[in-house]
């Protein structure tokens, strides 16, 4: 087996136990987060009159997307916080508070009054608890990532290392599919009345739901020999900055590129689907639901080719397939009369997100040691996430806008997949290494 760079050759025995714990507890938190996260991505077409009304139904739609993009502003700020907290006292303590803490934030937005009721206070609370969120998750992911990567055998590291972006991703799929029971179960009036407030609400259940798949996770083998060794960083943030700058720019071109084609895919196409090209909004959120979930099925497939063909590999397939695919799907979706068409392209879309997501989980754990692991996967992809996650709905809406032309967006999925290309240049394989010491 050959080496990482600052690698050591330490045995490690991974107990088959703790690994199989450890992807369960990630897979399940991360789909927690995602879920709460991206329930309003779904419910944005039916918040936006309700908390920006206005006489331009696209100012309202832009000015909701635009807070679903403010909760990914303040998420480097949660990584660093839950970056130094899980590198310094152990990864367990972060990953129980974040998804208890986004799912509070995101179940309280079910008991938000609207504009008519409470004026202007209304888009202030929504801002502030999307906000307090977007802090929460920040150390989310990340932790699962290394939770997960500490746990695991290098040669099945991809493969268990899966189940974070399969959380996360299945995470909109529930939220989907919980948006649209309610919106077929409800009249328009009462979807606007009530119904959207069903989907917050259940957040809060499902935050007990993880704390309980979380209760008993142990400290991983990684972390114990760290802190037993002495090797603990009083500061993380800035031992990564100094030591480990290109690796912090590599996780956050991979991100870009990941988030940035992914956002479109999770988010934004169920809102053109309803808002431009006028499909019933119920039978969109069905469609998402089906979709999403289908490629979710790939993940564990791209899991085992990059723990067989190398991370790089297989995220250069990703890159380069969207660069070919992006703007003949827009095309279909634009031009077809039959939502199964429709589905049909937009499960391309998906299945060439997942050759990026699931690489590139396992592989920016492998670019860190582990005092400072944690901290410099969060901050390296929640950097990312804030230039091309959070604001790639509400850029791909702008696009469509101010050009008019409804298949714009895919320059936009086309540059960043360059810039993901461009982050992996220079870069060793990191698939079968040990992690850095």
């Amino acid at each position: 087996m050959s080496l990482a760079p600052g690698a050591t050759d330490v045995a490690t025995t991974y107990s088959p136990r703790l690994t199989r714990r450890a992807a369960l507890a990630g897979g399940v938190g991360t789909l927690v987060e995602y879920y709460d996260f991206s329930v309003y991505g779904f419910l944005a077409v039916t918040i936006a009159p309700l908390f920006f009304p206005s006489s331009n139904s696209t100012a309202s739609m832009l000015s909701a997307l635009a807070v679903f993009a403010s909760g990914y502003l303040v998420r480097p700020l949660g990584g660093i916080f839950f970056g130094w907290l899980g590198d310094r006292y152990g990864r367990r303590v972060p990953l129980v508070a974040t998804v208890l803490g986004m799912g509070v934030c995101s179940g309280l937005l079910g008991f938000l009054p609207t504009y008519a009721s409470a004026g202007v206070f209304a888009p202030l609370l929504l801002v502030v608890f999307r906000l307090l969120g977007g802090f929460c998750a920040g150390g989310e992911i990340g932790g699962a990532a290394t939770y997960i990567a500490e746990s695991t055998p290098p040669a099945r590291r991809g493969f268990f290392g899966s189940f974070t972006p399969f959380g996360s991703t299945f995470g909109f799929a529930v939220a989907a599919t919980v948006v649209g029971i309610v919106s077929s179960a409800s009249t328009s009036a009462a979807m606007t009345s009530w119904g959207w407030r069903i989907p917050f609400l259940l957040c809060l259940p499902l935050a007990v739901l993880c704390l309980w798949a979380r209760r008993k996770l142990e400290d991983t083998p990684e972390f114990v020999r760290t802190k037993e060794s002495g090797e603990r960083t009083r500061w993380p943030l800035l031992q990564v900055l100094r030591t480990n700058p290109l690796s912090v720019l590599r996780v956050m071109g991979i991100a870009v590129a990941t988030n940035g084609s992914g956002y479109i895919g999770l988010t934004y196409v169920s809102v053109y689907l309803i808002k431009t090209l006028h499909y019933p909004s119920g039978q969109v959120y069905w469609l998402s639901a089906a979709v999403i979930g289908l490629a979710c099925l790939t993940m564990p497939l791209a899991g085992l080719l990059s723990d067989r063909w190398g991370r790089r590999r297989v995220l250069v397939i990703g890159l380069a397939g969207y660069l070919v695919i992006a703007y003949p799907v827009l095309a279909v979706m634009d031009a077809a009369s039959s939502i199964f068409v429709v589905g049909l392209v937009y499960l391309l879309f998906m299945i060439f997100n997942a050759l990026l997501q699931v690489p590139a989980f396992p592989m920016f754990t492998e670019l860190f040691p582990g005092k400072v692991r944690y901290t410099g996967v969060a901050l390296g992809f929640n950097l990312g996430t804030i230039l091309a996650g959070g604001t790639a709905p509400y850029v791909a809406t702008l696009l469509v806008e101010k050009t008019g032309s409804h298949t714009s967006p895919a320059f936009w999925v086309m540059g960043v997949a360059v810039v993901g290309l461009v982050s992996l240049l220079g870069l060793r394989e990191t698939a079968n290494t040990a992690l850095p010491r």
